[in-house]
């Protein structure tokens, strides 16, 4: 499809499922030769975004490794405080392992940050970040990312785990917003 229309809004094909079959082969190819040597590294895919990367990406992980789908809690009441209070899911002891994060997408940052801050208070042996997504133009943190798939300009997209309020993230493809004028 060109075009979806998810809610009130319109978008249209932005990656095509070629491109991140491809981006996602690539990411996978520089993980396997970084963690070849080490024992059973675990995995975090960031819940809900990741999901569909990290089908994926699993895929052409060749060691043997452990994987856990986390989610973030930040909420106190009906409302954030900007910190994440816990992870939840979290079913591997991390200490002493090398773990990697598996994110759809990193924008500003702010929340890679706050997660990196909770993963290393388990002590692990080193902590790699792998995201699909990145928008260089919308990051304002100081945080290696040790992989990234497709490089994406800082507008509003959907599909393949990425969602306008809950909707488009079973698409295949990505989808940007189309400017209504």
């Amino acid at each position: 499809m060109e075009q979806i229309t998810l809610y009130d809004k319109v978008f249209s094909k932005y990656i095509s499922s070629q491109e991140i079959t491809k981006a996602v082969k690539n990411v996978a190819e520089q993980i396997n030769n970084d963690i070849k040597n080490e024992d059973l590294p675990v995995f975090l895919s960031i819940l809900n975004g990741a999901f569909m990367f990290t089908s994926d990406l699993m895929k052409y992980i060749t060691s043997d490794c452990l994987l856990s789908f986390i989610k973030l809690s930040s909420y106190d009441g009906l409302s954030s405080k900007g910190e994440i209070k816990e992870l939840i899911g979290l079913n591997f002891d991390l200490t002493g392992k090398t773990v990697i994060i598996l994110e759809d997408i990193v924008d500003t940052g702010i929340t890679m940050e706050h997660l990196v801050g909770a993963i290393l208070k388990y002590k692990p042996k080193q902590l790699k970040i792998a995201t699909m997504l990145f928008k260089p133009d919308a990051y304002v943190k100081d945080i290696k990312l040790d992989y990234t798939g497709i490089i994406v300009p800082n507008e509003f997209i959907v599909g393949y785990g990425l969602d306008y309020n809950g909707l488009g993230r079973n698409y295949s493809e990505i989808y940007k917003l189309v400017k209504l004028q």
